[in-house]
Order: structure tokens, then C-alpha cells, then sequence
């Protein structure tokens, strides 16, 4: 039975050996490149190499062996040497971050002019387009007042075509009443004349009837004075 035990605690013992860590990550030390293999020794498959400054996030480490076994960015695993893993990253690295820094730092006044010369030619645009739409207000508010205006001499307009109309049948129905007037004088005109017509008529019968007799009795007189 411990015949049996051996091989299996030589295998285990690495394990148990393998310190188990809170994930952290580390950096590639000041290298070119270094190897992450499939297992930890130099016999194991290299799976890719790492260049210098590269983060990699340690899962364990085993100190009797010197690895670490590490994941990288994309999600892959291997196992590096923990010597080659630095804390910080490496000086070269660190130059390099600070040289993109540095170029992004100067590369800010640029991008703040350009982005100062993009603000002023929006807010140009912006005060044409409230210029226009401040022509665009004035024009509809003058548009505005002339309707106003336009339809109050319309109402008025309508009001005198009212009162127009109104003065007109008036007007009419006094002009029927003269008519019907007149109608009425020009028939009692025509029955006067017709009176006085019948009258100057028998006047003049009566005076033919009379002039005679007054004769005949003038002439007895004149005869019974001689």
C-alpha cells in the first residue's frame, strides 16, 4: 500500500508545493521575449512567447520549480519562470508608456485647436442659423399683423356691406311706397280732372241754357218800355 502511495503523493507533492495566490498581475521582465510553455520545465511545449512589458495575470506559483503559472490578456494559460516576472513594468516598457504620454501631451494643444477652431465654426454656424431663424420670426410676426389687419377691414368691409345692404331695401321699399303714392295721385290727378271735366261741362250746359232766356226776357223789356 505505500508502494502505491509514493508515485501518487511525488505526483501531488508539486501541487501541494504550488503556493495558491490571490490573481495579480505582473509584468515580463526587461527582455526581448521569454516562452510560456505548456508545463513547467524547459521540456514542455512552448505555446507562445511574451515580449518585454507584457502583462500576464499569475494564478500560482510554484517556488520549488521556479514557475508561475500565469494567464495572458486573451485568456490563455501557460507557465513562465518566475524570475523572469517583474512587479512593475519593465524600464523600457515604462520609457515607452512615458513617450506615448509625452506624445499625447503634446499632441493636446493640437487637438485643442483643432477642436477650438471646430467650437468656432459651430458657434458661426449657429449664430447665422439664429440670424435667420430671428428673419424667419420677424417675417411671420409682420406676416402676422398684416392678416390681423386684413382681417379686421374685412370684417369692417363686411359690417358696411351689411348696413349696404340694409340702407338698399330700405331704400327699395321707400321707393315702392313713392311709387305706390304716386300711383295713387296720378288716379286722384285723373279723377279730378275728370270732375272738373264733367263739371266745366255741365257749366257750360247750364250757361247755354240760361244765355238765351236772359236774351228772350231782355228783349220782352225792351219791347214793353216802347
Amino acid at each position: 500500500m505505500n508502494a502505491l502511495r509514493l508515485p501518487l503523493l511525488l505526483t501531488l507533492l508539486p501541487l501541494l508545493l504550488a503556493a495558491p495566490l490571490r490573481a495579480e498581475t505582473r509584468y515580463i521582465s526587461d527582455q526581448t521575449r521569454i516562452m510560456m510553455r505548456a508545463g513547467e520545465g524547459p521540456r514542455f511545449k512552448i505555446l507562445r512567447r511574451l515580449p518585454a512589458g507584457y502583462p500576464v495575470e499569475v494564478l500560482s506559483i510554484n517556488k520549488k520549480t521556479g514557475y508561475a503559472h500565469v494567464r495572458t490578456k486573451s485568456g490563455k494559460t501557460g507557465y513562465v519562470l518566475l524570475h523572469q516576472l517583474m512587479k512593475e513594468p519593465a524600464a523600457r516598457a515604462q520609457l515607452a508608456e512615458m513617450r506615448q504620454r509625452l506624445e499625447a501631451l503634446q499632441a493636446e494643444p493640437d487637438q485643442l485647436a483643432a477642436r477650438l477652431s471646430k467650437a468656432q465654426r459651430e458657434n458661426s454656424e449657429l449664430e447665422a442659423s439664429n440670424a435667420r431663424l430671428q428673419r424667419e420670426r420677424d417675417e411671420l410676426a409682420r406676416k402676422y399683423e398684416e392678416l390681423q389687419r386684413v382681417s379686421a377691414n374685412a370684417v369692417r368691409v363686411n359690417n358696411e356691406r351689411n348696413e349696404l345692404r340694409k340702407k338698399q331695401v330700405s331704400l327699395v321699399r321707400q321707393i315702392e311706397e313713392l311709387k305706390q303714392e304716386n300711383q295713387e295721385l296720378s288716379n286722384t290727378s285723373a279723377q279730378k280732372w275728370l270732375v272738373n271735366g264733367a263739371l266745366v261741362t255741365f257749366g257750360g250746359i247750364l250757361i247755354g241754357l240760361i244765355l238765351p232766356r236772359l236774351h228772350m226776357r231782355k228783349r220782352k223789356n225792351t219791347w214793353g218800355s216802347l
